[in-house]
This record gives structure tokens, sequence and C-alpha cells, in this order.
């Protein structure tokens, strides 16, 4: 029997697991990076072992530290999550040898799975359909386009999109160098790229006793750069037959390999009906809670109770209504996806009714499972995820429903997010009519979309209760009479200003308090109801609209029913720190350098890679911003770097506009 179970992750991972042992009666213990040392995770676990360093290759990737903190713990079971080592047979060795159980499937199933090119093989042989491989010495016209993919791994790293034959050795080799930086292992294949298949994936469930459950599917197909964004169960539209065919051949595709404990079939499903193995990923997925939504189960209570030897029952339950889920990401979709770091204020989801469990009732619910608290940092060093926001609901429309509403009022104050691109995705008729696919951001203009220009009313609106709302915090700090109105006089006089600045304008503010009320400049009839530090009412055409108003710094956040604002307050003289010699590349984030493309003395031109940084498991590139040659590269790679850090000088060949910009791979 397990008493006390070590989770070998971090983050919303550690503490999902940490839940299901706490309502087992099981002690958890954590283990923490020297970033992570007053994480929630850690902060919740009855114990927890350091780890030294900050890079996940010194801590949470060190199969030899995770086994001594078991042991030096006195755990006896060790929960290796998702991600990280969850997939390494060798890990899962070297606990069972040290005497631990652990939870999760046989090493030999896992090496069996390890390579995608070499599960096809043992797929093939079980009879479970696989998509062909394409070499890439002998491709023609009529092969492409071509998915280049890493052999090991997933996440999208390593994997290309080929549409021209001319450039497929070139993504070949930064497949290679992404996958070996990432993976450890360079080793690619090419496969036909289906433009519209679905990504659709099988829950299994397997005991020691020979019974394999197919636990409902998922839709995982709405995904930027091959990572899922949008995921939900069951897969929407999918007729009875084939939903059933796919339900076989994960169960056949798990007895093939000697399975048990908690792993996922994954599928591309074409648009003529047929379906292909894709891989198998022999642990707990990100997206596992639309499942539980669905069935009532605790997949981790599942996967301990296995690990004990426990049998399941024949079957498992059937579905009931549908949940969607959505991951809350600190990245900028407007600026190609570029990952945020810095301290997260506050994450509120209005409506949640439950973390880290199934929502209780028979009608719906929403779920939170975070690996954030607020007043935390979000860090380069790990995944750009914040939270996953669940809605379960009878009905897929009332689930999309739910969830974009939730998401749409939530309370996200500071990394820059997807949440307004989650939210348009879940309003979108091909979306809501369950048309979805691998190409469904791109081909509904996801860069377009992310970059929707902002309500200008609603903005200078915002700026109007932010200025309110300062001053209100003013006059509640003023030793003498508080209660007045900041700007009141007996007498008319100069208006009060207040200028702000947004992403994309800038907002001056000109207001006076008179005896017949607010007077503020271009809000003709707008009329202040009330004003206090953190709250704002203003009246509008009749219509009142509260808004909500926090400062942190210089940075002000205004959420109201006409959407949530950030503001900059500008002070009254220029930054002479923020200026940039022309030509100046800064790096867009933090990050690592991984490589450099370029030596000084180099010509260059617009839009050709100078760089690659790496920041949350994700690779960039930085490129020149015009015709010229490298007068200055400044770093090396593996060297570190914050915002706004000098990477290189490009001098132009003709004078114009400098700056650095990223894109993805």
């Amino acid at each position: 029997m397990i008493t006390s179970v070590l989770v070998a992750n971090r983050g919303e991972i550690a503490r999902r697991v940490l839940r299901s042992c706490r309502d087992a009666g099981l002690d958890g213990v954590a283990v923490f990076s020297d970033p992570d040392a007053d994480a929630p995770h850690v902060r919740e676990a009855d114990a927890a072992v350091r780890l030294p360093g900050a890079a996940p290759a010194d801590t949470y990737l060190r199969a030899d530290l995770l086994v001594q903190a078991a042991l030096a713990a006195g755990a006896d079971a060790v929960h290796p999550g998702y991600g990280f080592l969850s997939e390494n047979a060798g890990f899962a060795r070297a606990v069972l040898d040290a005497g631990l159980v652990w939870i999760g499937p046989p090493p030999e199933a896992i090496a069996a799975m390890g390579s995608k090119t070499g599960a096809k093989r043992i797929m093939a042989g079980a009879g479970v359909p696989v998509l062909g491989a394409v070499d890439p010495a002998a491709a023609t016209e009529a092969d492409l386009p071509l998915l280049v993919k890493a052999a090991a791994g997933g996440g999208g790293r390593g994997m290309r999109v080929v549409r021209d034959l001319a450039a497929l050795d070139g993504e070949l080799a930064a497949a290679r160098a992404e996958a070996a930086s990432a993976f450890g292992d360079g080793e690619v294949f090419c496969e036909p790229y289906v433009e519209t298949g679905r990504h659709v994936e099988v829950q299994l469930m397997a005991d020691a006793h020979g019974t394999v459950w197919a636990v409902g599917d998922r839709d995982c197909s709405v995904q930027r750069r091959h990572q899922k964004v949008v995921e939900e169960a069951p897969a929407p539209g999918i007729p009875d037959a084939v939903r059933e065919a796919l339900h076989e051949a994960a169960r056949t595709a798990a007895r093939a390999i000697g399975y048990t404990g908690a792993g996922t079939a994954e599928f591309l499903l074409a648009p003529d009906g047929r379906f292909f193995f894709l891989e198998m990923n022999t642990r707990l997925q990100v997206e596992h809670p639309v499942t539980e939504c669905t069935t009532g189960l605790d997949l981790v209570a599942l996967q301990l109770r296995v690990a004990e030897g426990a049998a399941l029952p024949p079957a498992p339950p059937a579905t009931r209504g549908h949940a969607i889920e959505a991951r809350l990401y600190a990245e900028d979709p407007a600026a190609d996806w570029q990952p945020q770091a810095g301290p997260l204020h506050l994450l509120e989801l209005p409506g949640t009714t439950a973390r880290f469990r199934t929502p209780a009732g028979e009608e719906c619910g929403l779920r939170l499972d975070s690996g954030v608290e607020d007043g935390d940092t979000v860090t380069v060093h790990y995944d750009p995820m914040l939270a996953k926001a669940v809605a379960w609901a009878p009905t897929r429309a009332e689930a999309a429903r739910r969830l974009a509403a939730a998401l749409a009022r939530a309370r996200i104050h500071g990394p820059a997010t997807n949440r307004d691109l989650l939210v348009r995705v879940l309003r979108h008729p091909a979306f809501l009519a369950g048309d979805v696919h691998t190409a469904f951001l791109r081909q509904h203009h996801a860069d377009t979309v992310a970059r929707q220009a902002p309500d200008k009313d609603a903005e200078a609106l915002a700026a109007l209760a932010a200025a309110l709302a300062d001053a209100a915090g003013r006059r509640a700090a003023a030793p003498v009479l508080g209660g007045l109105p900041a700007g009141w006089r007996n007498v008319p006089s100069a208006p009060q200003a207040k200028r702000y600045r947004t992403a994309d304008a800038e907002h001056e503010v000109r207001y006076r308090h008179t005896r017949d009320g607010l007077l503020a400049e271009g809000h003709p009839g707008v009329r202040l109801v009330s004003a206090a530090p953190g709250r704002v009412v203003l009246e509008a055409g009749g219509v009142r609209r509260a808004f909500a108003v926090a400062r942190y710094g210089d940075t002000v956040h205004v959420d109201g029913p006409l959407g949530a604002v950030v503001l900059t307050a500008v002070g009254r003289f220029p930054d002479p720190a923020a200026q940039t010699a022309p030509g100046s590349l800064l790096a867009p984030m933090p990050g690592t350098v991984v490589r450099t493309a370029v030596a000084e003395g180099d010509a260059v031109r617009a839009g050709q890679t100078v760089l690659w940084l790496e920041a949350m498991k994700m690779e960039h590139r930085v490129t020149a911003p015009a015709d010229g040659t490298v007068a200055e590269l400044r770093v090396r790679p593996g060297q570190q770097v914050e915002p706004g850090a000098l990477l290189a000088v490009v001098r132009e060949a003709a004078p114009a506009g400098g700056g650095a910009s990223a894109e993805g791979p």
C-alpha cells in the first residue's frame, strides 16, 4: 500500500496530483528548483525537497536527484505528472530499482512508445491504422505539403510544415537542431500533412488484470504552432461507428504493449472519416480535466489504485454532457505569440465552482486548474501556461458560452495573455458549429483576430475611470478634507489632466468637478455616480457601468463591461533611459540565446534571422529590421537575456527606423 507520494513535477501539474493524494489520505512530497522555492505546489505539499539550480536540465530533468529526494523524504511512490520525465523509461526504471512504486505504465511500454517512428511500426503490426512516412530524399511536388516531426518528445517542438521542396533541407536541419536541443535526440521524419485534419485522442486506463478502458475521447484540434489551445470532450460531430472504431484502435494499441495505468492514444482524423495513429502519450494528459468532468472520474485517483494493484470495473462510466478547456498562456498572440514574464498581481475567474476537481452538481460548473496564485512571478524557465479554465454543461453550446463569458469577465493583472483570442475562438461561428481542425487558427486568421483593433471609445472611458480612481485615492490619503473630490473648486479653474498610453494610442484625460457634476472633455453627457480608489461608476446615455481599477506602479488595469483595458500612466517628462540608438535589436522577451546566424561585419537583409531565442519551451527568431551590416553582436549562445537587453546593432544601408522582431520557428 502506498502511504506517501513524491510528485516529480511542478506548478499546476504538481498541485493537481497533490490534491488527489490528499483526498486519498496520502502524504504528498514536492520538489522545487530555486525559482520555485515559494511556488504554490511547494506551499501545499506535506514536505518539499530542493533541487539546486534553475534550469530544468539541472533540476526537474535529473532522475538521480528526484529518486534521492523521494528516499530522503520517506516517500514510497513517485508520480511523474506530465512533461519533464513523465515519459522517460530510464527514470521509471530508476524509481523501481530504488524500491519505490512507479505510478505509471511499465518502463517497457514507455520505451516502446518513446520514438514516434518505432511506435508506428508497432501499431502497424497490431493492425492500428498509421500514416505512412515519406523519405525526404525521394520527396516530390506530389508529396507536398509535408510535415517534419521530431521522433522524440512533443509539444510542437522540432515540427515544421513544408510547402516548397526548395525549403525542405533547411527545415529538416532546423527541426533536427531544435529536437536535439529540446529532447537530446535529433531524429526527425516526414509524413504527409493533412491540412484540415482533426486531432482526436482517446483516454486510456488499464489495470494489471487485463482490463483496458477507453474512457471517452477528446478533440484537441485548435492549436497554435502545433501546441494545443482549446480541448473538449467528447469530440464533436463524429459518427458513432467512427467513434467506436477509434476507441477499439486505442484499446488495441494499449494491449499491444502491455499497458497499465493512464495513457492517451492520439489520432489524426481526416475529413473523409479515415483516422491514423499519431502517437501514444504514456502518461496523464494536460487536458485530462475535460474527461474527468464528463465522466465524474478522478483519473489521478485511478492511477494510484492501479499502481497499488487494484482491478478496474469491467467498463468505464458513460459520458455526460460536454466539457471545454481553454489554456490561458502568458503570451502575446498579437506579437507572434511571444511568451511573457513578470509578476502576476491578480488572476480571478468569476463563477469558478471547483479547483483541480470535477464541479459538484448535475447541471454545469466551472473548473480552474492553475499553477500560480496572486502575487506569484511568471518566470522564463518554464512553460508559459498560467491556468486551464474548464466549463462543463449539458450541451456543447452551453459549455462554450459559459467558458467564453468567464474568460471575458476574468481579471488578469500581470503579463499579457491570450485571453482575448480564447474568447474569440469560443464565440466564433465555425467553432460553435463544430467545424474544428488543426488549421482552425490559420484558416480563420488568428493573427488578424489577435490584432483586432481596440475600441477607442472604450479605452477613453477606461482612461477616464482610471484618472478618477487615481484622484479618489489621492484624496482618500489626504490629511485634510479627504472626502472632497480631487479638483473640486468653488470657482472655475483649469481642468485636471492625466495622460495614459495603451499599446496603440495615447489618451489625455481632462476633467472638472463643477456644481453640476463631472465635466469631462470628450465625454459629453457622462455623469460620475461614484468614485473610489478601486471602483468608479459612470453613467452615459442613461446606462450605468462600473469599472474596477487597480494600479501597480505605472500600470493601471481597468476591468469593466466594455472589456479589460491596460493603461500605462505617462509622466510629464520623457525618460531619457528609454532612448535607444538606431538599428538596435533589443530582446523582445526574456530568454536564452540558442544560436546565432550572423557575425559582426556580415551584411543582412530586412527580415533575415540574426539569432534564435528560446523562451518558455519555444524558439523565436530575432530578425534584422532593415537591410544593413551587423555592426555589433552583443550576445553568445547559452546567454540569458532580459526584455530590452541589447542583442545586436544593425547599421542600416539607408536611414530607417530600427527595432527587433521575433518570429516563431
